[in-house]
């Protein structure tokens, strides 16, 4: 694992050893190792309470490890934990904005929080509201917006100082097609200009298209890492239906974190 002395040479974004997150008695996080292709747009899977957000937020420094190592663009989390601010972005599950300020005092205030020049704010604030199809109506606060505006309105804040790495948790939740487009389109962008984009979602139909690497934690244990071929290849899928080389990443997916794979859910009086 690299250090904090050595952030350029690294070819991976995130690296992480036996990371552990306890909390009381349960164990949320249980020694994950994972590694994470600079450049990529890696989708990180797995069910409700697999420890997903648990993981974002440690390597965000929202919440502190148990045990473990990890660093970040080639930054120890411990050491280090300032300067990889300054370098991500991080669009949380769940929005945390100023609601009694404007979209445009909220963008002036994270750029100015990222120490950007005033006319930078300035010009980059106006683009994002543009782009965001965003109100600029002096009137109009962050409570007013509807639940896709502020998801669109935290995309914007996440991405206004050019983060080299971009965590995004569940960032098609909530938002119509169109705001879905230009997310995606924006996602490109960076990723054209270099940046990793660390991505969750339960849209498995997206991620399988849109990510060039995929993890599937389950249980706190990652249990898969790879491409969609490698997964394809290196996952034995329990169904006559499908082989594994054609399976689906839905069905790879719940191969691997379903207990009883040959369950169906029903209702007693659908039955």
């Amino acid at each position: 694992m690299t250090g904090s002395n050595s952030q350029e040479a690294t070819d991976f974004a995130i690296e992480t050893r036996e990371l552990r997150k306890v909390f009381g008695d349960v164990t949320a996080v249980d020694g994950l190792d994972l590694r994470v292709p600079g450049g990529s747009l890696f989708g990180f899977l797995g069910p409700n309470g697999a420890g997903k957000s648990t993981t974002i937020k440690m390597l965000t420094g929202l919440v502190p490890k148990t045990a473990g190592r990890a660093a970040v663009l080639g930054y120890d989390l411990d050491r280090d934990p300032v300067e990889i601010k300054r370098r991500i972005g991080v669009v949380p599950e769940e929005l945390v904005l100023f609601d009694r300020l404007t979209g445009a005092e909220y963008l002036t205030f994270v750029g100015r929080m990222y120490g950007l020049r005033a006319d930078l704010i300035r010009a980059r604030t106006g683009e994002l509201l543009d782009l965001m199809e965003l109100p600029r109506d002096p009137k109009k606060l962050i409570v007013d917006y509807s639940h896709g505006m502020k998801k669109k309105l935290a995309f914007a804040a996440a991405v206004i100082h050019e983060p080299r790495l971009l965590f995004l948790d569940e960032p098609f939740e909530g938002i119509d097609a169109i705001a879905s487009r230009m997310i995606k389109d924006l996602m490109q962008t960076l990723l054209e200009k270099g940046a990793t984009i660390f991505l969750t979602s339960h849209i498995l139909e997206i991620v399988e298209k849109l990510c060039s690497e995929i993890a599937i934690i389950h249980e706190g244990k990652l249990v898969a890492q790879g491409s969609l071929d490698e997964l394809q290849r290196g996952v034995a899928i329990a169904s006559d239906r499908v082989a594994a080389s054609r399976a689906t990443l839905e069905e790879i997916f719940l191969s691997l974190v379903e207990r009883d794979e040959t369950a169906k859910a029903t209702l007693s009086w659908l039955g």
